[in-house]
């Protein structure tokens, strides 16, 4: 009987991961707001450039910029969402809703492994849209510099191209 008791304890206490999965949908959405609002920033600030015939010096380079910051910060969001859902699906019930025709073989996990590979695809872009982030704000001024763009901008085609491989 103690032994039900203890292993009742320990089965149930997989509920504490709820946490997890409450909060990542939290941060998801807050992240989505964010992202929205700094869209909607660079659209006010575009109007209001084009309003008054103003022409900032890197004008392009920031609007490219600010909205590759707001895809960022989608891609994050959905790291974070696809972290709670499988957690929710590992730890506590399968999604119904997730079943069936209006279901999505995107967000059904069923192990740890898919749960890793997941965001670690997802992770895997977000440091490919903050690489060219960056990018955009660098000057190139020598030769070299100019290589090394080109060897990283390969070492990413490269990787990208394995790891569409992956677990197939």
């Amino acid at each position: 009987m103690l032994e039900r008791a203890f292993e009742g304890l320990i089965w149930n206490s997989r509920f504490i991961v709820i946490l997890a999965v409450i909060f990542g949908l939290i941060g998801a959405i807050i992240l989505f707001v964010v992202a929205s609002m700094d869209i909607w920033g660079v659209a006010v600030y575009t109007f209001e450039t084009i309003v008054t015939h103003a022409h900032p010096e890197k004008f392009h380079e920031d609007i490219v910029a600010r909205i590759i910051g707001a895809v960022d910060l989608y891609l994050i969001a959905v790291v974070m969402f696809i972290f709670s859902f499988g957690l929710y699906e590992l730890f506590i019930s399968d999604i119904d809703q997730a079943e069936g025709k209006n279901g999505s073989k995107l967000l059904a996990i069923h192990n740890l492994d898919q749960l890793k590979d997941k965001i670690a695809k997802v992770i895997v872009m977000v440091l490919v849209v903050s690489f060219f982030q960056k990018v955009l704000h660098t000057d190139f001024t020598t030769p070299l510099e100019m290589l090394y763009f080109a060897g990283s901008i390969t070492a990413l085609a490269v990787g990208l191209y394995f790891l569409g491989k992956v677990g197939k």
